[in-house]
């Protein structure tokens, strides 16, 4: 592109910016968009996956063209106590479709290996010397600073396998925590994507975000061969998602910042479990409608909101965190797991009605009563 100027720059080509694009794309082509991406395509190394209940029907457009697998006879959860198989439909999007589906539909409005290096409200420097003139700009470039925050992490190596002979798994195993507690609560993750290919993840909710990826590498291994499978790994991937349970939302976005955000930057994220595909949807299908002149108050009115309304969420991560024995960590999602379908759909989206938040925490609860209370009075943890 010989002229860079736009209506609309946006900074990073993860999930949440590249939805955007393609919401703006589809509904406001008028619109002249960058979208502005530091590596050498958007998307990185990923797979996204969702509950059909994380996105509402009329959405799905956006999402629909990304998705490369879906199991529609639903998925299952194993506990050292309990397995157990639930109804909803589970999809999983990858980064290849998410790249290719972005280059086709944005073509030379899509900008690659484009290393930001300053920013102004309306103009973005690259790392070679361009300067980009934008009449708005929304910075999605992963995570802002977390020091304001206090946080847990879940983070995770996973490994595709091309096996010598099938598997045997006809559903996603969402959680399989009958593994060694490791590290905080550990589970392997399953996506089985043909009969002799599987995803294998090895996930922790652990106290920090340090991954120690040869070790992980050798327990997927190590699961891999106690389940008879043998066979060539094709692919690889590990990422870390905070776990906000606590913090100042006014020090992680303070109100004098010029510049609007978007994702996890902006702390839009399911805060209980790090995720934010659901909550990316929803806010590119939102922005769409908002006029371009006011985006930096707008984007932050609305994180602000979903700060607050994450309150419920912060609170069991602070349980989970600052009152549950990492090993026995597991207890809490199991207790979790035997409660309603449609109750643990709308927990994943982040739409838990007040039924759903009373149900969650009535019963005997999953950890010692005293560091209960002794973790809720402290607002330190």
């Amino acid at each position: 592109m010989d002229d860079l100027d736009c209506d609309l720059a946006i900074l990073g080509g993860g999930l949440s910016g590249g939805l955007i694009a393609l919401a703006f794309a589809a509904k406001r082509p008028d619109v002249r968009l960058l979208l502005i991406e530091k590596g050498e395509r958007p998307g990185g190394n990923h797979i996204w996956s969702f509950f059909d209940g994380d996105v509402a029907p009329q959405d799905r457009w956006l999402i629909d063209p990304l998705i490369a697998q879906r199991w529609p006879q639903g998925h299952a959860v194993r506990f050292p106590n309990f397995t157990r198989q639930l109804p909803t439909p589970y999809n999983s999007a990858n980064s290849v479709r998410f790249s290719t589906h972005l280059a086709a539909t944005l073509g030379d409005r899509l900008l690659t290996s484009a290393d930001v290096t300053a920013l102004t409200c309306d103009s973005v420097t690259l790392a070679d010397g361009r300067t980009i003139r934008a009449g708005a700009i929304i910075d999605a470039r992963g995570t802002g600073d977390l020091s304001a925050l206090r946080c847990g992490w879940q983070k995770f190596v996973g490994h595709r396998l091309h096996l010598d002979a099938p598997h045997g798994i006809d559903r996603p195993i969402i959680m399989d925590a009958t593994v060694d507690q490791i590290d905080g609560y550990r589970f392997v993750y399953l996506l089985p994507q043909d009969d002799r290919t599987i995803f294998i993840e090895d996930t922790y909710y652990s106290d920090t975000p340090d991954l120690n990826v040869p070790a992980i590498d050798a327990r997927i291994a190590a699961y891999a061969l106690a389940k008879g499978w043998r066979g060539e790994v094709i692919h690889r991937e590990q990422g870390v998602l905070p776990v906000v349970h606590g913090g100042d939302f006014n020090l992680y976005w303070p109100a004098t910042d010029p510049i609007a955000r978007a994702g996890v930057r902006g702390g839009l994220f399911q805060p209980m479990t790090g995720y934010s595909l659901p909550d990316a949807i929803r806010f590119a299908l939102w922005l769409v409608d908002q006029p371009l002149d006011n985006l930096a108050a707008a984007t932050r009115a609305r994180a602000a909101a979903h700060w607050r309304d994450g309150g419920y969420y912060r609170l069991l991560g602070k349980m989970l965190f600052g009152a549950a024995v990492p090993d026995q960590r597991w207890r809490i999602f199991a207790r979790f797991y035997r409660l309603a379908p449609g109750l643990i759909q709308r927990f994943y989206a982040g739409r838990s009605t007040l039924a759903d938040r009373i149900r969650i925490l009535c019963g005997r609860p999953p950890v010692p009563i005293r560091s209960a209370m002794r973790t809720l009075w402290n607002p330190r943890t």
